[in-house]
């Protein structure tokens, strides 16, 4: 069985601190660790916060798309998705400290964060053409989803 939630919202700063806890409320439901649950939160943050300053350059007229499916098996999937910019080269663009906006002194190490949290993670983009992040974590001790 699995249990899934879909939430959208505009690309505004303010609403990152609504997705991270939106996303922790969802995943409590498996029980996990607290390690387990700020490390999501973190990620979420991370990815958020990308889609926000680099995928729409603070333009509120954006929306960050969140997908969550929680396995029975206390895996939990993450897709977090803008229809933005879209990165030039995803391979650069994963490396740490990479930044295309040091003017906002941004450390460039989001996605390393995300590789350090996360069993999977998968970026894909092309210019013109939004990013979709897909994040995977196998939870130690989950409760299994109810019937």
């Amino acid at each position: 069985m699995k249990n899934e939630m879909h939430l959208q919202f505009s690309a505004l700063s303010q609403n990152e601190s609504f997705a991270r806890v939106t996303v922790a409320a969802f995943i409590t439901q498996l029980d996990p660790t607290m390690d387990e649950l700020t490390e999501i939160k973190t990620v979420v943050s991370e990815a958020v916060t990308n889609a926000i300053i680099h995928g729409y350059n603070n333009n509120a007229e954006g929306i960050v798309h969140i997908d969550v499916t929680l396995h029975d098996n206390g895996m939990v999937e993450l897709i977090i998705k803008d229809d933005g910019v879209g990165i030039d080269d995803v391979n650069e663009a994963t490396q740490p400290l990479y930044t295309t906006k040091p003017e906002l002194e941004r450390s460039g190490m989001g996605f390393t964060i995300m590789e350090n949290f996360m069993d999977e993670i998968n970026v894909v983009s092309a210019p013109l053409a939004g990013t979709t992040v897909y994040l995977k974590k196998q939870l130690t001790n989950s409760k299994a989803l109810c019937n």
